[in-house]
C-alpha cells in the first residue's frame, strides 16, 4: 500500500530541505538533522555529519 503523505513536510521547507552541508561541504544534500557545535548556533547538517 502506498504512503501518500511521505515527504510532505519537506516540500514546505525552502529548497525542499536541500542545501550545502556546513561541515562536509557536500552540495544539494538534505539538511535535516540539528547539530550544535561548541556553543555556537544550531546548524542543520546532513545524515553523514550528524554524529561527528
Amino acid at each position: 500500500m502506498a504512503k501518500r503523505y511521505r515527504g510532505k513536510s519537506l516540500k514546505k521547507l525552502p529548497s525542499k530541505g536541500r542545501g550545502t552541508c556546513p561541515i562536509c561541504g557536500k552540495t544539494r544534500i538534505k539538511l535535516l538533522y540539528p547539530y550544535k557545535r561548541e556553543g555556537k548556533q544550531l546548524l542543520n547538517v546532513c545524515k553523514n555529519c550528524r554524529d561527528k
